[in-house]
């Protein structure tokens, strides 16, 4: 049987007792001192490694791994959720980081055309009449379409916008990503205007249709707005808005999110916004002359002539509310300026290459043996892929 232990109370002198409460304090607050000072020197330290990376230049790199080309020489190449687009007349093949065949999808199109949107992508051939709807597992749909495909345009759900325009007579037709058709309409070029662009925003609410205007003699431009959702039910044929531009040309428009898109005109940007009825809010007038301009969801860039640099060009880039948030030279004759998946613009030709920082440092600038045809950022700050003529580098700057 077990025996009972009898607890006795022992009395603390009041004294002694608080002397204890003040260790007990001191410890804790050098505890909390020490906890606090480590976390401030981690977070200095994490800082200045990144600004350390941020500032840092590279002029060479490690390759990690290489694979030979086993494509055709006119293949092009996109990202795409993480992954690497291929694609040529021959059909589109979706690989990922290692090199891992993910899906493919043989075709023939004479001119195939990439558009991109959230976690869906759209492959069509420019001219002639097929389409392809694909997402992460591949193929969803393949339409053919009854009159030749001008542009083709994707929301995030995988719904498309395509153009199409037979002898004087244009077509707008919306299809869902199972090749349902939606809505559609016909404009006639007798009656004085043509669709040039489409443009359909990532929610497949609105779609936008930009039209050269050629009434009375003289050339100007229209973009209509068309809302498919409950307020442009209570609309003449869902057009929430249209607005005109005389003798200004507006040859391209683009969607960059959901409430808000750009038109690019032979002068300018103007920078469309509103959730349910598009409205002009900004508008960038050109500098000088203009060499090219490019766009992701976030920035537009434009190069300018530069005359301090023959043969240069004066990189600028702004942000969605017309303020310049980048600015730099390149001296390349670059056959391609693009913005990155890392919002780095890459600019290059045959040979050379230069990425900068969209904090307007010139990043890495480097001069190739073989003929260079692509660079995809990483997975970090220092790693890209380079495609170059026969084989696929994935490289860390260094």
């Amino acid at each position: 049987m077990a025996k009972k232990t009898d607890f006795k109370t022992v009395k603390i002198d009041p004294v002694k007792q608080e002397e204890i409460n003040e260790q007990v304090r001191r410890h804790r607050l050098k505890t909390f001192v020490r906890v606090v000072r480590f976390l401030i020197l981690l977070a200095v330290v994490v800082v200045g490694v990144q600004l350390w990376t941020a500032l840092r230049s590279y002029s060479s790199y490690e390759v990690r791994s290489f694979t030979e080309r086993q494509d055709s020489p006119t293949t092009r190449y996109e990202s795409f959720l993480g992954q690497r687009i291929e694609y040529s007349s021959d059909g589109i093949i979706c690989r990922g980081t290692d090199e891992e065949l993910i899906w493919n999808q043989s075709f023939e199109m004479a001119a195939p055309v990439l558009d991109i949107c959230e976690s869906y992508l759209t492959i069509y051939d420019q001219g002639g009449t097929s389409i392809y709807i694909m997402n992460e597992p591949g193929v969803c749909r393949k339409i053919e379409t009854s009159m030749p495909i001008n542009r083709v345009c994707i929301a995030g759900q995988g719904t498309i916008a395509v153009l199409m325009k037979e002898k004087d007579v244009s077509y707008v037709r919306l299809y869902d990503r199972n090749g349902k058709a939606l809505a559609g309409g016909e404009f006639f070029q007798d009656k004085g205007s043509f669709p040039l662009d489409i443009a359909f925003s990532s929610d497949a609410r609105k779609l936008a249709i930009c039209m050269l205007d050629i009434n009375d003699g003289a050339v100007g431009s229209i973009i209509s707005f068309y809302n498919f959702g409950s307020v442009g039910q209570n609309e003449i044929d869902n057009n929430v808005g249209t607005y005109s531009y005389d003798n200004v040309l507006i040859a391209e428009i683009d969607y960059v999110s959901a409430d808000r898109m750009v038109a690019f005109s032979d002068t300018g940007l103007i920078i469309f916004e509103g959730v349910q009825k598009p409205e002009p809010k900004r508008t960038v007038e050109y500098k000088t002359e203009v060499q090219s301009v490019f766009h992701n969801e976030r920035y537009v860039g434009i190069t300018y002539s530069n005359p301090e640099i023959e043969g240069g060009w004066h990189i600028c880039v702004y942000d969605m509310s017309g303020s310049i948030v980048m600015e730099n030279d390149t001296a390349i004759p670059y056959t391609a300026i693009e913005f990155l998946d890392n919002n780095e613009i890459c600019v290059r030709d045959a040979h050379s290459c230069e990425l900068f920082t969209i904090h307007s440092i010139r990043k890495f600038t480097c001069t190739f043996d073989k003929e260079l045809l692509k660079i995809l950022s990483g997975g970090d700050s220092v790693s890209y892929t380079f495609v170059l003529e026969d084989e696929t580098n994935e490289v860390r700057l260094r």
